[in-house]
């Protein structure tokens, strides 16, 4: 991949036309003076030293250091560039609930919709740390493996939706197990595990996983997403006037489970924190996280341009000095090297 960082200097182009014409303009005029001053052969040989060949060559010299000085400015890039950098961070593991719960409206504009402006707001507190992505249901999997490109971890909510994960039910215990999996083995490193559910229909195993999960030394907090007194469940993500009915024909209430979150949190040595339609919730966590332990963090950057200046650079020196060791006049002392530049 090519581009230009600064393709406004690239105008500077536009000089070369003007220069090559007033340039061929006076070499016309110069022969014009000298056919009116005698014969150009007779008083070519009364200036043995005069060199026709080495002021033009001179000229197009410049002329070339001037269009590569105008592509320099431009500041040409090319490639991709892997940095390694250390930064003082934490490695975050975010576990979303996916369930058809989550599609209750009890929270605006829907659970699962106010969860995932909730992470986009989160990553956008992770300056200097890792974040990854974990989507569970009655399965558990790995939509971002834990990494430092916060872009790719925004770009993933938007197809987030049940359908991803066939089996339905709310496995926390499968969730956090495959977090404390997911962090990286440096050591030192502050961890935590931010679990966005709304506890409804749980598995269990969910404790026995928070507390192998802090055997860890990783903290577990959870966000409530919902309101105890429950919301009915859209068919579709899209369509708020039709709701899930059991087998009876009853419309099915979703409620979340405060209680269970608690007891989540408290086991994780971590903090549980409704989510509700302000932004209380995020700045909870963000602060919670925020006490955890920074250190280095070793993370591959992939900078998407490299900068190509430096081979221009070089060539635009080596003309300069060229031009700058060639002289207008014939060296008599070279005779047979003058034959070239006749």
């Amino acid at each position: 991949m090519f581009r230009f960082q600064e393709p406004a200097y690239l105008y500077l182009l536009l000089l070369l036309p003007i220069l090559a014409i007033l340039f061929f303009y006076s070499i016309y005029k110069r022969r014009k003076a000298i056919k009116e001053f005698g014969d150009p052969d007779l008083i070519a040989d009364l200036m043995p030293t005069v060199s026709a060949f080495r002021p033009s060559f001179k000229f197009w010299v410049l002329f070339a250091c001037i269009g590569f000085f105008s592509i320099l400015l431009a500041r040409p890039q090319f490639g991709t560039k892997l940095e390694t950098v250390e930064k003082q961070g934490i490695e975050v593991m975010i576990a979303l609930d996916i369930s058809n719960s989550m599609l209750a409206q009890d929270v605006s504009p829907s659970r699962l919709a106010k969860s995932k402006l909730l992470i986009s707001k989160l990553v956008d507190e992770l300056h200097n740390d890792k974040v990854g992505l974990i989507l569970f249901a009655g399965d558990a999997f790995t939509q971002l493996p834990i990494t430092n490109d916060f872009v790719s971890a925004k770009m993933f909510l938007s197809s987030i939706s049940p359908n991803l994960i066939e089996r339905q039910g709310t496995s926390i215990g499968k969730a956090v197990d495959l977090a404390t999996r997911s962090f990286t083995s440096q050591e030192g490193v502050g961890r935590t595990i931010i679990l966005i559910t709304d506890g409804e229909d749980h598995e269990p195993g969910a404790l026995e996983a928070v507390k192998r999960a802090v055997d860890a030394g990783i903290q577990v907090n959870v966000m409530g997403v919902g309101s105890p007194d429950g919301a009915p469940i859209p068919v579709t993500e899209r369509n708020g006037s039709e709701y899930r009915k059991d087998n009876e024909g009853n419309v099915v209430v979703t409620k979340l489970n405060e209680e269970m979150a608690q007891e989540i949190a408290k086991a994780g040595n971590g903090l549980y924190v409704r989510v509700d339609n302000t932004n209380a919730a995020q700045k909870a966590i963000t602060s919670e996280i925020n006490k955890l332990t920074k250190t280095n963090i070793e993370s591959k950057v992939y900078k998407e341009y490299d900068e190509q200046f430096n081979v221009i650079a070089w060539v635009i020196f080596l003309l300069l000095i060229t031009e700058l060791l060639i002289i207008n006049k014939r060296n008599p002392l070279f005779k047979n090297l003058n034959k070239l530049f006749k």
